[in-house]
């Protein structure tokens, strides 16, 4: 069973100074963070703060090849967690037929903030995930980083908020 999430927001890991996209249970309070790189985080964040320039970035451009294909992004699932890296699919549909896409859940959230459909976290991924940072990760326990998480309010995310 997939569960739905959306995007709390992004901010920086005090402790590795890495960005993290918080994504929250639409029916709970669980949140999960997923930590991504500079690039990454900068192509959500764009598109969270609707900035648009002079030229398409690649997620706009991903978004234009499938709608010029007659497709649709119908959701995108992050579907597993293996050895601290996040998997994620794309589905699509085109001309009434089904297609996945294996994709980097940084770059399916970000193209699914462009396209505006639902974001989807597997149980087990959302159950592994929302208590357990990478194993390189140093500093509060998981029983700490979970509360620091779901106490987050729109000031700890500053300028990042959704």
């Amino acid at each position: 069973m997939d569960v739905e999430v959306r995007v709390r927001g992004w901010m920086m890991d005090p402790n590795t100074n890495m960005p993290i996209v918080v994504l929250k249970d639409v029916t709970s309070d669980a949140v999960m963070p997923i930590w991504v790189g500079i690039y990454e985080v900068n192509a959500i964040a764009v598109e969270i703060n609707k900035e648009v320039g002079p030229r398409p970035m690649t997620h706009d451009l991903a978004r234009n090849l499938i709608q010029n294909l007659n497709a649709h992004l119908d959701r995108v699932v992050i579907t597993e967690l293996r050895d601290d890296t996040f998997y994620a699919v794309l589905w699509l549909t085109q001309n009434g037929e089904v297609v996945t896409v294996d994709a980097r859940p940084s770059d399916a959230i970000a193209l699914a903030l462009r396209a505006d459909c639902p974001i989807y976290v597997s149980e087990q991924v959302l159950a592994a995930a929302r208590l357990t940072p990478p194993s390189s990760m140093e500093g509060p326990s998981n029983e700490d980083l979970r509360k620091w998480l779901e106490g987050l309010n729109d000031e700890d995310l500053g300028r990042y908020k959704m």
